[in-house]
């Protein structure tokens, strides 16, 4: 996939809308009394992931966090701050141009000396929020109560997940040892519980698997973009 240098294909096409555009206003129908569901199975996790789908909800900027459990960065200047990814492919580039813009966010992206690829947004108030919420110093760390859901990891995935049968790897920054353990306290909190790998065992990464862990993983970040390769993606190999 060739990209020009503004984050648009260069045959000129756009990046393709991930997300469905809103129904027209329907008039609902009467509400129905039904009984009460029973009482959740606090070990049945499964029932409560749809709650965390990726299109549970609109996108939205603390989507971004997603890509701070990864390998993203946020930097501040002034009262503003910008968010940055390196990714090794093209297609992640074209879903993250993508997936920036649908929440008003415009981004570039450059080519690395070691031939990935650098995704950047511009400086932006908007983002500010964000870099108080995970900087310490110049250090990154989760916020107290970090959680994931479904848009965080679609995001997350978008840019350094990695299908790796029999499982699925979810990288990390190479320099964020504070955001490993949070991170994945989080990741087991929506039942995608997974092995870390440290440096010398392909990582840092945590390592999704098991069938369950997998469909659950394919349920929550959704359908594969139309950038991504069936591949890449959980539950589409």
């Amino acid at each position: 996939m060739s990209l020009s240098g503004t984050g648009e294909p260069a045959d000129g096409l756009t990046p393709p809308a991930l997300f469905p555009a809103p129904e027209p206003d329907r008039v609902a129908p009467a509400p129905r009394r039904v009984a009460p569901p029973p009482p959740a199975d606090p070990d049945d996790s499964a029932r409560q992931l749809p709650f965390f789908a990726a299109d549970a909800a609109d996108p939205s900027l603390a989507d971004l966090a997603g890509l701070l459990a990864g390998p993203g960065e946020v930097v501040r200047m002034g009262g503003t701050a910008r968010l940055s990814v390196v990714v090794d492919a093209a297609w992640r580039v074209h879903v993250l141009v993508a997936e920036l813009a649908l929440r008003g966010v415009a981004a570039t992206w450059e080519a690395t000396a070691d031939g990935r690829h650098a995704v950047r947004t511009s400086y932006a108030r908007t983002l500010k929020p964000l870099a108080v919420a995970w900087l310490r110093g110049s250090a990154k760390r989760p916020p107290a109560g970090f959680h994931l859901n479904g848009r965080r990891l679609r995001l997350w995935l978008a840019a350094a997940g990695v299908a790796e049968p029999p499982g699925f790897l979810l990288r990390l920054g190479a320099g964020d040892e504070e955001c490993w353990e949070p991170v994945g306290g989080a990741l087991a909190a929506v039942g995608l519980s997974g092995a870390l790998l440290g440096p010398a065992e392909g990582g840092p990464a945590y390592r999704i698997t098991g069938r369950r862990r997998l469909a659950r993983l394919a349920e929550l970040v959704g359908d594969p973009p139309p950038a991504a390769p069936p591949a890449a993606w959980p539950g589409h190999a």
